[in-house]
């Protein structure tokens, strides 16, 4: 069965989380997603609140910029997350936007070999290992974790480009796409994370999550807001991006992203979404029973 979640997103202030996080809990949402987008919310603190004050919710983190991380420490919280709170957390991490990199002096001349190597570490670190690494960005020396998670953990990585596609099915559990993806382009994800998988020699068998983010508004003003929201990410000559509507129509641009290859549907509200708590709501209690 299709996993449907919500975002809730960082134009919203902090204190607002606690709110839409008792609401998601309480009408049965199985996913709530945060960001960790600068400079607003970081995403580890979130989620740990956000898993504190529900019950049941998963919590995912789409996603964490490797070059503002060190991976030991990325490690050591995404192991505490599991084992406080087992089976309930996904993290996904990725290259963070370019520009905001560059203005805390953290932008890397090779995205691409900063993220393989942040993921192997990563990987290994939450399996148990003790790394020693000289990476070109990656360096540890016997580090091992005191905590690691009692079982596997699922990392994904956000992925747009060819080679960073690539790149998550090789060395990635899952692969985190944005807004910007249409049902076409998600078929075109899939491809191109296949070939890194085969090119990785990963196992045919084993699982690789894809999730979706899909641009979604609802009421009376739905389709101005979504139009105003493709218009100022220069997205608006994108065809079949988002959807405004009823349950219904939400339901049927959920089955088109499903159909193209998607695991999971992020439903993602405007950034002046007026009612985020409405909004939990209506995709746990209207959109959520016409998904399969």
């Amino acid at each position: 069965m299709t996993s449907l979640g919500a975002v809730f997103r960082p134009q919203l202030p902090p204190e607002r989380l606690r709110d839409v996080v008792r609401v998601a809990d309480g009408v049965g949402l199985e996913e709530l997603w945060l960001w960790e987008d600068c400079f607003r919310e970081g995403g580890i603190s979130g989620a740990a609140a956000a898993l504190a004050w529900s019950e049941r919710v998963r919590v995912g983190v789409g996603l964490l910029p490797v070059p503002l991380r060190n991976v030991a420490v990325t490690a050591m919280e995404v192991a505490a997350l599991h084992r406080m709170f087992p089976g309930r957390a996904t993290v996904g991490v990725g290259h963070g936007v370019q520009d905001w990199m560059g203005q805390v002096g953290a932008r890397a001349d090779s995205p691409l070999t900063l993220l393989r190597e942040h993921l192997d570490a990563l990987r290994a670190l939450l399996r148990g290992e003790r790394l020693t690494v000289s990476g070109r960005y990656v360096h540890l020396d016997d580090v091992t974790l005191d905590w690691p998670p009692a079982g596997p953990v699922e990392i994904l990585a956000g992925a747009e480009g060819p080679r960073t596609l690539r790149l998550s099915g090789a060395a990635a559990d899952g692969t985190v796409l944005t807004a910007a993806t249409s049902p076409d382009r998600v078929r075109r994800a899939l491809r191109l994370i296949e070939e890194g998988r085969l090119a990785a020699g990963r196992d045919a068998g084993e699982p690789h999550r894809v999730v979706v983010y899909l641009l979604t508004a609802t009421g009376p003003d739905a389709p101005a807001r979504l139009r105003a929201e493709l218009v100022a990410e220069g997205l608006e000559s994108v065809p079949d991006l988002g959807v405004a509507g009823d349950a219904g129509a939400v339901a049927k641009a959920v089955q088109r992203l499903v159909e193209a290859g998607a695991d999971t549907v992020i439903l993602q509200p405007t950034a002046d979404d007026p009612d985020p708590e409405a909004f939990v709501r209506f995709t746990a209690e209207e959109v959520r029973p016409l998904v399969p």
